[in-house]
């Protein structure tokens, strides 16, 4: 009979491959993008680095990045947060018709909005315009969004709810103090998919932004590739500082995903 200590060494073990295996693709890139040219004396360099941050937008193209990312989650957080709980909580033949409509704006892909949307916002005067984008950023996240959410808040007790009414809370108190408070992991995660659909979308920015001023980062990346010849340590450069970003978002949340408060409040119930 085999240990339970000997099974978990094999799980350790093939999840350590797997993850090895992922990441190889990440090491190559951060290899590429501090390796110095043939010749150089130096096997490591960080010129590629410097020289996309002083004769590049690079710096412009971060910054119109974040700030349409960060508008995005806002946005979709904000909106979400109560239509995921009125499709948690609430019950009928309204409730019933807008989960259907969610899941059906879900499933229809981008491009078959982007056309309709162009002309569109061509006469609101939004393309070329880090607001346009946004716009469709956190109309392509919002539907996800709030089925995340409305899952989670399925999760937490509805007894808790009804304390605190009789407490003497009304229906947005209990919502703000009881459901927001104990859904931080469902709300770290909607925003982190928010992040992540804004962050690395192409097809949008391409499409609405004209202007090298208003460029996302990765509109801004494929200006290094070139017909003839691509200078691959500043694209791998750029593609560092694209990962950035979400990585360290990651690293730092990591720590609030947590659903152990959630039992807890029903102790000795």
């Amino acid at each position: 009979m085999a240990s339970p200590d000997r099974g978990k060494w094999w799980r350790f073990l093939v999840i350590s491959v797997a993850t090895a295996i992922v990441l190889i693709p990440v090491a190559l890139v951060v290899f590429l993008s501090v390796r110095a040219a043939p010749g150089s004396p130096a096997s490591i360099t960080f010129e590629n680095f410097r020289s996309v941050f002083q004769e590049t937008d690079v710096l412009t193209w971060l910054s119109n990045s974040l700030v349409v990312t960060l508008c995005t989650v806002t946005v979709c957080i904000v909106v979400a947060a109560p239509a995921g709980y009125a499709l948690s909580r609430g019950r009928g033949r309204a409730v019933s018709a807008y989960s259907l409509t969610l899941f059906v704006l879900q499933s229809l892909p981008v491009i078959t909005a982007i056309v309709p949307l162009f002309i569109l916002f061509a006469g609101l005067r939004l393309v070329d315009n880090l607001v346009g984008v946004t716009i469709v950023y956190v109309g392509v996240s919002l539907a996800v969004a709030i089925w995340m959410l409305a899952a989670y808040f399925d999760s937490i007790p509805i007894a808790l709810e009804e304390a605190a009414w009789v407490d003497g809370a009304s229906m947005f108190g209990s919502f703000t103090r009881i459901v927001l408070r104990n859904s931080m992991p469902g709300i770290l995660s909607t925003a982190i998919f928010s992040f992540v659909v804004a962050w690395n979308d192409y097809l949008v920015a391409v499409i609405f932004l004209r202007s090298f001023g208003n460029y996302t980062l990765p509109v801004g990346l494929q200006t290094f590739f070139q017909q003839n010849s691509t200078e691959w340590g500043l694209v791998m450069a750029v593609a560092v500082v694209m990962m950035a970003p979400p990585v360290l978002l990651f690293v730092f949340l990591n720590r609030y995903f947590s659903v152990g408060g959630i039992g807890g409040s029903l102790a000795g119930r």
